[in-house]
């Protein structure tokens, strides 16, 4: 597209996303005029100030990503910069909630798996016996 550095471009999506993802730095290498292509339209989505604030947004790709069950890992940096930006631990957690009534319970696991491991949240143990059930079966 331009003559751009590469590792330029990746240190400046990393300013301003919070984050970069493993294949942000690979295509960087590899295919650079299409991680480019790609992050304008992300730009224009997700990161150019339009009508909704930053925090709205992050809460939307929370859910999004908690919905579409991607990696734990894309969920937790978006929940990473959602708490940089100053929302809660709760306010996370009631949007991921928001994925139980359309997608399901192993849906809202990805992403209560993904929000649990990132703000160390922890339950309560039964004091009677029972089988280890892992992260749930939604029952």
């Amino acid at each position: 597209m331009t003559d751009i550095d590469p590792q330029e471009y990746i240190d400046d999506m990393a300013r301003k996303r919070g984050y970069v993802l493993d294949y942000h730095k690979v295509m960087a290498k590899q295919d650079f005029p299409v991680l480019q292509a790609a992050n304008h339209m992300v730009s224009a989505a997700y990161l150019d100030q339009r009508t909704l604030d930053r925090k709205t947004k992050e809460l939307i790709f929370i859910v999004s990503l908690t919905v579409m069950r991607a990696s734990k890992g894309h969920i937790q940096s978006h929940i990473r910069v959602a708490l940089d930006l100053g929302l809660t631990p709760t306010e996370i957690l009631e949007a991921i909630e928001i994925a139980l009534p359309e997608a399901g319970i192993v849906a809202f696991q990805t992403g209560f798996e993904a929000w649990r491991e990132v703000v160390g949240a922890d339950g309560i143990e039964p004091t009677v016996a029972v089988h280890e059930g892992g992260s749930g079966s939604g029952e």
